[in-house]
Order: structure tokens, then C-alpha cells, then sequence
């Protein structure tokens, strides 16, 4: 399957409607040639515009997931959009939403540990629940965001779930980028399982954004990343090689905790 992780800038000139327009036709340019797109961390927004959350906040029926499922379903393709801010009956939610080709909503992700250092997201928003696992024609996928990267419990969870492919989006700030990469490859290595990220780039509200999107495969070796620029990262995996690399190196199944 071939895959384009979508690594966008976030520029604090640009309305939350210019974002999306740039960001829909970068998605029109990747679908030509890709089975699975991603998109970053609260994107349309901007991550770090804490003053907008709630004005910007749109229920799960709203315009954004309307549009996107449009896209998905008009080329055919699986599309992680990202996250946005939801609106639930009065409470607010970092939620990522997954796509798939025929643009019915595959599954929805609560990010789980809001992130509190310099960040207001743990004051604004409501915690999910936890592991989030969706079935799709190329394998079971667990959804995680951004700082959830830091608690691997989440992710072996999600393989206790049955996961064999991780899709996080992002929007890490380049001061703990080497953090970023670490964490990229430890989540595949551990888990043996394919992970794929989305970050963004540029600087936005003072916060220089880290980039370095990945694809990693199941032995913690990174196929493709993305620099510090706006660009569209690619790979072409088999998502076949989880089954044959974990009986080939069978360690999830000698667990003794």
C-alpha cells in the first residue's frame, strides 16, 4: 500500500478557511498516487491558538468532517485528517477521524494525555478513554496523538487490541525533536508494528513546529521522514510483513507482564 503523510505548515496569517482550502488541495495532489493519507495535530486551528478552540469548535456532523469525507470518498482513498477541536454536548475534544474509501467515518479518536507543559490543551479540552483499534481493508489500526507517543501502556494496548499499523498525528515542537524521533522508532520497534506520523512545521504562536514526519516499519526502521519544510512524505509499505516479522521474531509473544 502506498502512503503520504502530509507534513503542513501551520502559518498564523492564514484564517482556519484559507488553511483548510491549502491543505484540501495538497490532499488532491497526494491522492493521485497514495492508499493512505494523514494530515496533522489540530491543523485547521493551529495547535498552540488556545484562543480559538472554542470558537472554532465544530461538532463531529459539522462542515470539517463533512468536507473531508467528500474528499476521501471522491478519490477513493483512506484519510486520516488529523485532529480537530469537537464539540460534544458542552465539552470540547482533541478528536482525530479516519476515513475510508468509500468516505464513511472508519473510527474517531479522544486523544488521551492532553498535553499541559506550556500548553493550555489539559485545561480547554476532555481526555478520551483510552485505545482506539479500527478495522480496514489493510489491517487493524490503532489511532494516537501527539503526546500520547510518550505512554507506550497506550500503544500496547492498542496490540493487545489487535494492532499491527500506528497512525499519530501531530504537532510536536522541534525543542524535544530528537525526543520525537526516538519515541517514532520505539513505538514500531516495540510493538512490531508499522507506525506512521504526521507533524506539522513552521512557527506558529512563538513555537518552532518539528516536521520530521515518519513511516517506520515493524523493526523500528524509518522507510521515509520529512525534513523541517512543508512537503509530502511517501512510502510504500506490505502490511503482511507485521505477521511475518512477528513470527520470524516472535517477542510480544514471550511477555511475561
Amino acid at each position: 500500500m502506498k502512503i503520504a503523510s502530509i507534513q503542513l505548515e501551520i502559518k498564523d496569517q492564514e484564517s482556519k478557511e484559507q488553511r483548510i482550502e491549502r491543505a484540501a488541495g495538497l490532499v488532491d495532489q497526494a491522492a493521485q498516487d497514495a492508499d493512505l493519507i494523514l494530515l496533522p495535530e489540530i491543523w485547521a486551528t493551529g495547535y498552540f491558538s488556545f484562543d480559538k478552540y472554542t470558537e472554532e469548535a465544530e461538532p463531529i456532523t459539522g462542515p470539517f468532517v463533512t468536507l473531508f469525507s467528500e474528499t476521501a470518498r471522491r478519490h477513493g482513498v483512506y484519510l486520516f485528517a488529523g485532529s480537530f477541536v469537537e464539540e460534544k454536548d458542552g465539552n470540547y475534544y482533541n478528536t482525530s477521524i479516519l476515513f475510508d474509501r468509500q468516505g464513511k467515518l472508519a473510527g474517531t479518536y479522544h486523544k488521551t494525555h492532553l498535553f499541559r507543559y506550556g500548553s493550555k490543551e489539559g485545561e480547554l479540552l476532555t481526555r478520551g478513554d483510552g485505545a482506539k483499534v479500527i478495522d480496514t481493508e489493510f489491517g487493524k489500526v490503532g489511532l494516537t496523538t501527539c503526546y500520547d507517543l510518550r505512554f507506550p501502556e497506550l500503544y500496547r494496548q492498542q496490540v493487545d487490541l489487535g494492532a499491527e499499523m500506528f497512525l499519530v498525528t501531530s504537532a510536536w515542537p522541534h525543542q524535544r525533536l530528537e525526543h520525537w524521533k526516538l519515541f517514532n522508532a520505539t513505538r514500531a520497534l516495540e510493538n512490531q508494528s508499522f507506525l506512521i506520523s504526521c507533524n506539522c512545521v513552521g512557527t506558529t504562536r512563538n513555537v518552532l513546529l518539528g516536521g520530521h514526519s515518519s513511516i517506520v516499519d515493524p523493526w523500528g526502521i524509518t522507510l521515509a521522514s520529512g525534513g523541517e519544510q512543508e512537503t509530502i512524505v511517501k512510502s510504500e509499505i506490505d502490511p503482511s510483513e507485521v505477521s511475518r516479522i512477528r513470527e520470524t521474531f516472535p517477542s510480544l509473544k514471550h511477555r511475561v507482564l
